[in-house]
């Protein structure tokens, strides 16, 4: 890590922070909207709702300046890992018609458990960086307490 971008303003550890509260607030978003859908069984494309997982990647440059310092969201992709859940509703208007699957509906890929948990790993850390925040904030003016 550059030494320089550790010690080049007396703001980094903000920027870290806030880079850190960006993502997790997009992170616990993502998790509401695949919540939110959870029984969409068509969207935009004719499908049910797929799944949506949130991937970071180090660095900030928006908010930090530096690749290495921070993190941001890489993407959000589709989660094709998982199937999605059939039901038997035969007078369902998205029931499948013939084949395999006639007479079942196909439901997203989303778990409500395994979203909620994910939620509450983001809030927790989205805490956390408040919390970063705020102990940076006490650094500061104990800094200013000793100049002054």
């Amino acid at each position: 890590m550059d030494m320089a971008m550790l010690v080049g303003g007396i703001f980094t550890m903000f920027d870290i922070s806030a880079s850190g509260l960006r993502a997790e607030r997009a992170r616990m978003n993502v998790h509401a909207n695949n919540l939110a859908n959870i029984n969409t069984t068509r969207g935009e494309d004719g499908e049910p709702y797929r799944r949506r997982r949130v991937f970071f990647r180090e660095g900030a440059p928006e908010i930090t300046g530096s690749n290495t310092l921070g993190v941001s969201v890489d993407r959000v992709e589709k989660d094709y890992n998982i199937d999605f859940m059939y039901r038997w509703e035969p007078e369902h208007p998205d029931a499948v018609k013939e084949g395999k699957w006639a007479g079942y509906v196909a439901y997203p890929n989303v778990q409500a458990p395994v979203e909620m948990v994910d939620m509450m790993m983001a809030s927790r850390a989205y805490e956390a960086n408040l919390t970063t925040m705020d102990t940076a904030k006490q650094i500061h003016g104990g800094a200013l307490r000793i100049i002054a």
